[in-house]
């Protein structure tokens, strides 16, 4: 699945739309962790195409309460001019596989909209703010496993993973959360790249926010974004 990696990890393409990308691409053819300290930086391109300021991006909203963007176990600021769109992962599979060669598409699209014990239930995309990425919401059921196991094997299952550093953090509310830098190497590109992730536990089951980038300093540039969002999370 590092095809899988390079091009929906990568941050050029959607979830779902990678995934029919790859379908047709397919058949065309017949983070040991040490602890860290946050890091954070911005470039001008970010501050002028993110809607940074001095004290970091500017809020264009709310998402994850009922009648929002995306509804979700916890809720969190956007950053200005980004776009929130929900994620159905069983319509979408259910699409796939009846769209294609049978269990092939299914599969595959299960393969993008999942990840460890998570699912992908939301995509933030950065195109319309200058930048090329997503900050990507996953979550998992109740009882699959604490903030920190969910961090871990989601990072562990997007293989080619090194670097990894966890630490600590507190939500908006006081929740206890984990936070993990990391570099991905992609086989197919064959380039490294900076990714962060962080994870927090709700009744309703674990919760990751993934940012990723077509590079690290795509990465960097959206950082404020997602630091924004870790800094208004709430558990709902």
């Amino acid at each position: 699945m590092q095809v899988k990696v390079g091009i929906v990890r990568g941050g050029a393409v959607g979830l779902t739309a990678g995934a029919a990308l790859l379908a047709a691409m397919l058949s065309g053819c017949a983070e040991s962790s040490t602890d860290g300290e946050d890091q954070s930086g911005s470039s001008p391109k970010a501050a002028a195409s993110a809607g940074t300021t001095a004290a970091g991006a500017v809020s264009g909203g709310t998402i994850g309460a009922a009648g929002s963007a995306c509804e979700l176990p916890v809720s969190f600021d956007v950053a200005e001019d980004w776009k929130a769109k929900g994620i159905d992962a069983e319509a979408e599979t259910s699409k796939a596989s009846k769209g294609s060669d049978g269990d092939l598409s299914g599969d595959l699209a299960d393969a993008f909209l999942r990840q460890g014990p998570v699912t992908a239930a939301c995509e933030i995309d950065a195109k319309p703010a200058g930048n090329i990425g997503f900050l990507r919401v996953w979550t998992g059921k109740p009882g699959d496993a604490d903030a920190r196991t969910a961090l871990r094997e989601f990072v562990a299952a997007e293989d080619n993973v090194s670097g990894e550093k966890y630490h600590s953090f507190r939500t908006a509310d006081g929740a206890a959360g984990v936070e993990v830098e990391y570099l991905y190497t992609s086989k197919l590109l064959e380039e490294t790249k900076k990714e962060t992730a962080l994870a927090v536990g709700t009744p309703d089951g674990p919760v990751v926010l993934h940012l990723g980038g077509m590079d690290t300093e795509e990465h960097e540039e959206m950082r404020p974004a997602y630091e924004l969002a870790k800094r208004t999370l709430r558990v709902r």
